[in-house]
């Protein structure tokens, strides 16, 4: 099987959370078998700045939703949304 590549959307509860600290809960909260090969962010509006993970995950059934759900569960989170997607 191959690997697909997602940008997620990862949007923080308020202007006022770490985003660093966002980052790192986001990386130990990864299932087993993905991978983050880096992070963008980007500018919302006042002040809300969303962070963009490019995440690694195995070609199979449920592709990013296992990576969405445990995004979603991370403290400080507002909301997860996959942008684009690729095959590696």
């Amino acid at each position: 099987m191959g690997k697909v590549a997602a940008q997620i959307k990862v949007m923080p509860e308020s202007p006022e959370v770490d985003l660093d600290a966002l980052q790192e809960r986001l990386e130990a909260a990864l299932p087993e078998g993905a991978q983050i090969q880096g992070f963008k962010r980007d500018d919302v509006a006042f002040g809300l700045v969303a962070l963009l993970p490019t995440v690694i995950v195995p070609d199979e059934a449920g592709g990013t939703e296992a990576v969405e759900e445990a995004f979603a569960e991370v403290e400080d989170v507002e909301s997860v949304e996959v942008g684009d997607v690729g095959r590696l």
